[in-house]
């Protein structure tokens, strides 16, 4: 789905009260061109397009299995296009890598975002950066990937209602990543031949699953919106009991505790806590670092260095909080560095969750988790741990039972 010029939406759980009946072993059978069911594939519709302009499409992880997902056909269709499907800073990793052309832009919508069908001739892209994803997403990678930031952004204007009826859009003028590129195609190349066709293929598509009878599995058979408005994670919601909240300290920069560049160094926990909801338990463990802790990293973590006395190995850390967990718990933090921590010492949870990417500061003016909850009249409840660890993690759990009260309350249970 893509968000090249439409204001925010929220891609949300179905909630389980709606969820579709487990699909047939043939209706799992898949084309792995268009990831359509094998009889609703449509490849043969699907022209070939010799356009002129490259298009590169950067693609988040989430939404490479969609089955509704129009970037795949694109890349079929489009003589001159590549597909890159990863998370944020992996795609960010690979652009940065790439030579691209020296007049190459984004489709993206905002204030300083040229109208293509404004562009003189000699003013037009030949190369065009499309993201493709959930509005949440598209913004993250944007926001994450730094050379998309030092691109010039374009955008266009639709001239009709978008299409993409089998996906929810928050308006009728979005558009999917198919219209929005072939828009942006014609107002760059409106020469090129078998853009219509495309669309043609794409409309076919839509219909035939609207039409299909086993379309109870799509979006469609949900006839109730979800009100989940902030995208709050199910296991949140429903499932609070085997909610696990961690915080973790990391091991400190080359310069003491100021942090290198996100992802430039693999940092292991030095001081790991956590609380499962249901329960009260609670997990704590200072784990050895590979180098004495300078003095002003223990100022800036609040902790003597006395606590390291009982600290373990990471591979010992990484047994204990394996052993610690529950097949059925949730694992949530607030930032993805965190998660981040365990991943680099072998102990990532198979279900996780980062709150962070839940929408619930709509103002944007909060820049920290303590000034949110300070604007919400919420009080973090402090926990045995000591330390900023100990009262980041009473932040933690007091936002999870704040979403979960909200959430719930917002779906009328």
């Amino acid at each position: 789905m893509c968000r090249c010029f439409c204001p925010p939406t929220t891609d949300t759980p179905i909630p389980r009260s709606h969820e579709p009946a487990e699909p047939s072993h043939n209706e799992r059978v898949r084309c792995y061109e268009c990831y359509r069911p094998k009889s609703l594939c449509f490849c043969d519709q699907i022209p070939s397009v010799a356009n002129q302009t490259e298009v590169l499409i950067l693609q988040h992880m989430r939404e490479r299995f969609h089955p509704f997902n129009t970037a795949r056909i694109l890349r079929k269709a489009l003589v001159s296009a590549e597909l890159l499907v990863d998370h944020n800073e992996p795609l960010g990793e690979r652009l940065e890598s790439r030579e691209l052309s020296d007049r190459v832009g984004v489709l993206y919508p905002g204030p300083d975002g040229r109208l293509l069908s404004d562009l003189a001739p000699h003013e037009r892209p030949d190369q065009l950066i499309v993201i493709d994803g959930t509005w949440h997403h598209a913004k993250t990678l944007v926001r994450d990937i730094p050379r998309l930031g030092q691109l010039p952004r374009y955008q266009i204007r639709p001239a009709e209602p978008g299409r993409y009826r089998i996906r929810r859009e928050p308006n009728a003028m979005a558009l999917s990543t198919l219209e929005a590129t072939v828009a942006a195609l014609k107002a760059i190349e409106p020469d090129t031949a078998g853009l219509d066709q495309l669309v043609a293929a794409f409309d076919a598509m839509v219909q035939t699953q609207l039409d299909h009878p086993k379309a109870r599995y799509g979006w469609r058979a949900n006839r109730r919106r979800s009100q989940n408005a902030m995208g709050i994670p199910r296991a949140i919601l429903h499932d609070l009991p085997n909610v696990v909240v961690a915080y973790g300290e990391s091991e400190p920069g080359k310069a003491g505790c100021k942090r290198s560049p996100r992802g430039s160094e693999k940092r292991q926990p030095v001081y790991w806590v956590a609380h499962r909801m249901g329960t009260g338990e609670s997990f704590a463990q200072f784990i050895r670092p590979p180098e004495p802790l300078p003095q002003d990293f223990l100022q800036h973590v609040e902790l003597s260095p006395d606590a390291w006395d009982s600290a373990v190995t990471p591979t010992e850390f990484a047994a204990n909080w394996r052993s610690f967990l529950k097949p059925d718990d949730t694992v949530v933090t607030y930032h993805a560095s965190t998660m981040r921590l365990l991943e680099n010492v072998d102990a990532l949870p198979p279900v996780n969750v980062v709150l962070k990417s839940v929408k619930f500061d709509d103002s944007g003016q909060h820049p920290t988790l303590d000034s949110y909850l300070k604007s919400q009249n919420l009080t973090a409840q402090a926990t045995e741990h000591g330390g900023r660890g100990g009262q980041r993690l009473a932040n933690g759990i007091a936002l999870v039972q704040h979403l979960n009260q909200i959430g719930n309350s917002s779906s009328g249970k």
